[in-house]
Formats: structure tokens, sequence, C-alpha cells
């Protein structure tokens, strides 16, 4: 299993929204970067994913699995855009802030520490293991 965040802003799509969206879950549609795109081509169904919102409480708040592989995204004519769907597994506790994740010396390589635009980024093992501790939710 890949581990991997997702990023979005709550005002637009919030964790609320994604628990919402139940079983079935929701595509993760209106990605415009490749990097982030090839990152969800990467992805396979179970990966898990934290979901954190951006620009409004900068924090990982949730978990997400991944139920659908990639596909086109149907917010757009242009085939180069694709998306997967996902699912919201479950709350995190107690949220974890950006800043928090900066001052954890554990996590100083962490994508969302030095490229913290990207939408869709990867999550080491170790990085998954030390945010879950964080937030309450050790052993995930």
């Amino acid at each position: 299993m890949a581990y991997w965040l997702f990023k979005s802003e709550p005002f637009k799509w919030s964790w609320e929204m994604q628990k919402a969206a139940g079983k079935k879950g929701q595509q993760w549609d209106g990605v415009r970067n490749y990097q982030a795109r090839n990152n969800m081509r990467a992805m396979q169904i179970g990966d898990r994913g934290f979901f954190y919102h951006s620009n409004e409480g900068l924090e990982v708040v949730g978990i997400v699995e991944v139920c659908a592989l990639a596909h086109h995204d149907t917010t757009t004519d242009d085939p180069r855009w694709e998306c997967v769907d996902i699912r919201a597994v479950k709350d995190v506790p107690k949220p974890v802030t950006l800043e928090e994740i900066k001052a954890n010396e554990k996590l100083a390589k962490m994508v969302l520490v030095n490229n913290s635009r990207l939408s869709v980024q990867p999550v080491a093992e170790d990085e998954w293991a030390e945010i879950c501790r964080m937030g309450g939710l050790e052993g995930e």
C-alpha cells in the first residue's frame, strides 16, 4: 500500500463534504498539475491518503482511501487530465497542523514541507506513521 496527501480548500470541498459522499466516494477532480496527475496515475485501489485542508485550517483532518483507479476527469474535455475516486475512512481525532508538521524534524523531508503547493503528493511510510501518531491514530 502507498500513502498520499490530498489538499483541498474547505470552501470548495471540505472533509465534511467528503464524508457526506459516502462509501461510493467522489472523484478528486479539477487537478491541473502534471505532477499531481501523475501521482494519481500511480495510485492503487486501497491506497490511503491524508485529507488536508489548505488555505483555511492548514491541517490534516481525515483519512481517505482510493476506491477507483485513475480515469478521465469529467470536469474537462481535455484528455490529458485524469483523477481517482476517494472515499472517507475516518476522522483524525486531533487534526495535525502544518505548523506542527514543519516543527517535527522527523517530517523535514516531507513533500508538504518542501513543496506545499502540490495538491496531490506522496507520503513516505514513516511520515504516515508519524502524522498518525501526532493525530491520535497510532497503528494506522
